[in-house]
């Protein structure tokens, strides 16, 4: 498949989605939040994919949606169809990116701004660069948040943490975002991509299945009562203690060497 804003790699079984308006700091326009969404539902669709990460060409992650566009089609009169209100491409990239099954790792090398912060946030880990800023701008504009910074943000830092951010509009740097739990780790600028790489090398290595059913559990369970979340932990346990992967898990233990995990 071919993408005009954006660049996409497949390298042991680890996909690189890079964001590619580098002149524009990879601002969200129509044709890139359509090139973001096939991306992401490519990677859903092939097998031999099993962990993502997202980052962002030049020196921004994503400065948000596109103002400039924004406002020359304002000016000529443009108006969304009823159909982009109602269900936005925003709504689905975000609601793809934490629905699917596989883990999303955000390599944030850059501004992550607006819309470009919901789209790290929605992913299941955020990593990074000493030259990362991160904030929830809209306020700046007049605008209320979304690509899901009001769902996503209160349960990565805190209600009241959430409501200074998103009111203020400030950006934080590296530093504040690992601080306060935003991020899992910081690397300088020229280690960014090879960190995430590892990091997500180690995922892809792992056992599909189990990943799989455990990110659904963690994103299940935040809104379940204990009982329910260990119902689902058994349920799950169930699926996998019958798969080919736990096999050969344990025997790669008893043999004392690196499983091999085929997902089946």
């Amino acid at each position: 498949m071919e993408f005009e804003c954006l660049q996409f790699e497949v390298a042991d079984q680890v996909a690189t989605i890079t964001l590619n308006r580098p002149e524009r700091y990879n601002a969200l326009n129509p044709i890139l939040r359509q090139n973001i969404l096939d991306a992401v539902q490519l990677c859903e669709r092939q097998e031999d994919i099993r962990t993502v990460i997202i980052t962002g060409a030049g020196k921004a992650f994503c400065s948000g949606g596109d103002m400039k566009e924004m406002m020359e089609a304002a000016e000529k009169g443009e108006t969304n169809p009823l159909s982009n209100k109602l269900s936005p491409i925003r709504d689905e990239i975000i609601l793809a990116i934490r629905g699917s099954t596989k883990p999303y790792i955000a390599a944030v090398n850059g501004a992550a701004a607006g819309g470009g912060m919901g789209i790290a946030l929605a992913c299941d880990i955020r990593v990074a660069s000493t030259a990362a800023w991160f904030g929830q701008t809209f306020s700046k504009r007049g605008m209320h948040p979304d690509w899901g910074g009001t769902y996503f943000l209160p349960r990565l830092i805190g209600t009241a943490k959430a409501c200074e951010l998103i009111w203020s509009g400030r950006m934080i740097d590296a530093e504040e975002a690992l601080q306060l739990g935003l991020v899992s780790q910081v690397l300088e600028p020229e280690e960014l991509i090879s960190g995430v790489g590892d990091m997500a090398l180690t995922f892809a290595s792992g056992p599909p299945i189990a990943i799989r059913l455990s990110k659904r559990a963690i994103y299940r369970n935040l809104e379940a009562g204990l009982r329910e979340a260990l119902e689902f932990e058994t349920y799950a346990q169930n699926i996998c203690v019958e798969t080919e992967d736990v096999r050969e898990g344990v025997t790669a233990f008893l043999e004392k060497r690196e499983p091999k995990f085929k997902g089946q």
